[in-house]
């Protein structure tokens, strides 16, 4: 069935933004917890926690190009991506659960070896997942509007699955070890049934059922023919490193930089779920708003100028955070977290509207239908800056003499606490002023295609 043959239901649309919910469970995880987890419950000293969660993003990493060809390549019944995504949403799931059950008896080379070898597990069913799934962008449909609507319901779903992974999980686990635990049993089989209800319910949308003919070699040299998405793939992974380390940070700073007066109308709430939680829901709230706005910037102005608008204003919130940072007024922090979930709406959503139109120029061009090579590709900037966000975090806490802990808090020295202030506001905010000026270049560039829609 060709992507352009029919028209997608609201059901097909929504039911494709489901499986997001999902994956964006392990994102958050991985970038949030696995640190935090490691340093704070684990007694993992930061350098050595910061090592192995990159090594295993790194190993994540190249794992995408393999799952990517041969997504394009398989042939069943159920189409090439299906299957990829059904036994994968599985395999994460017990990885998952694996990493959060480290036994109490191990030594400290004994817990490095048990959380690296599940985080390896769940990174392959992500993977198994994560490809396949933003391959399909590009096979249900050829139009940009109904991408950008797609992009909309992934964003309503990717929202849930950040609160879910944000604030649920932390809830759950109740600030020890043993509830990390408890909290991945319990989140296990959400991220299995949303992954597979949504491919339950695009089972009729348009998809690509032949395999792909091209060789190994010759499917990368068509997708790194592609100037525009490769400019694209790089400019995103830039923005994706500026939020991993702001992601990457906000434990440590739910802990040593945000605390709650006991005096504002919030504290109820923020003694209930924790100020980490809170603050998860906060910014969950604010994307949730933003969602029909960021689909209104794009139809209006276009969807490069809609991202550099959102950009700026991701910039500006930044410096307000860390004028505001440490904080005892949970209110104002709830506000800027409000507007933070607004704001990163256009990251989350936009470039993914992007990048399947990008993908429309080979397949113009050469008649080849790879979309999982692309989507590999597309995901490899933003595994590469998740990878190393985590290092880049971990070494600078401990050039200023970070303290590792195995209750959840110990005293820190103030160089310490300066450099995450500084690593979650600052240092963010001027990887985001690189990637607006990359896409003004990249912007210029695209004058030179013809592309759909209102891309430019």
């Amino acid at each position: 069935m060709h992507a352009a043959s029919q028209t997608l239901s609201v059901g097909q649309k929504a039911g494709w933004g489901l499986a997001d919910m999902g994956v964006v469970v392990f994102v958050i995880v991985k970038q949030l917890l696995v640190l935090s987890f490691l340093t704070n419950y684990l007694s993992v000293p930061v350098g050595i926690a910061g090592l192995l969660t990159t090594s295993i993003l790194i190993f994540d990493i190249i794992t995408d190009p393999i799952v990517g060809y041969l997504s394009d390549r398989t042939n069943s019944r159920w189409g090439r991506r299906a299957p990829w995504m059904a036994i994968g949403a599985v395999i994460l799931s017990l990885g998952i659960i694996g990493l959060f059950g480290v036994p109490q008896s191990l030594s400290l080379y004994g817990t490095i070896i048990w959380v690296g070898s599940f985080f390896g597990l769940a990174t392959v069913g992500f993977t198994m997942v994560a490809i396949p799934y933003g391959a399909t962008a590009g096979e249900m449909t050829l139009d940009p509007k109904e991408r950008s609507t797609m992009m909309g319901f992934r964003m309503a779903f990717a929202s849930v699955g950040i609160l879910v992974g944000g604030a649920v999980i932390p809830q759950l686990a109740g600030g020890t070890k043993e509830g990390h635990f408890t909290a991945a049993i319990y989140i296990a089989p959400i991220i299995i049934l949303s992954i597979w209800a949504s491919l339950w319910s695009t089972r009729s949308a348009p998809r690509v059922f032949t395999p792909s003919s091209q060789g190994f070699i010759s499917t990368w040299r068509l997708v790194l023919k592609n100037r525009p998405f490769v400019m694209l793939v790089c400019l995103y992974g830039i923005m994706t490193l500026a939020i991993a380390l702001i992601t990457a940070g906000l434990p440590f700073a739910a802990i040593y930089l945000i605390f709650d007066s006991g005096n504002s109308i919030l504290s109820p709430a923020s003694q209930a779920l924790g100020i980490l939680s809170l603050l998860f829901a906060c910014f969950v709230f604010g994307s949730i708003l933003s969602q029909a706005f960021w689909v209104w910037m794009s139809a209006r102005f276009g969807k490069v100028s809609a991202l550099i608008f959102g950009l700026v204003s991701y910039i500006i919130l930044l410096f307000a955070i860390f004028l505001s940072l440490p904080s005892v007024d949970i209110i104002l922090i709830a506000i800027l977290f409000i507007i933070a979930g607004m704001t990163n709406g256009a990251y989350q959503q936009i470039p993914w509207a992007i990048y399947p139109d990008l993908m429309d120029i080979t397949r113009s061009e050469s008649g080849n239908a790879i979309e999982g090579a692309f989507s590999a590709v597309w995901l490899f900037g933003q595994k590469v800056a998740n990878a190393i966000a985590p290092l880049i975090l971990s070494l600078i806490l401990a050039i200023f003499g970070w303290r590792e802990s195995s209750d959840g808090y110990t005293n820190q020295i103030p160089e310490a606490l300066g450099a995450l202030q500084n690593s979650i506001t600052i240092v963010p905010a001027l990887i985001l002023a690189l990637a607006i000026a990359g896409l003004f270049y990249f912007s210029k560039y695209l004058k030179n295609y013809y592309l759909p829609g209102n891309l430019k």
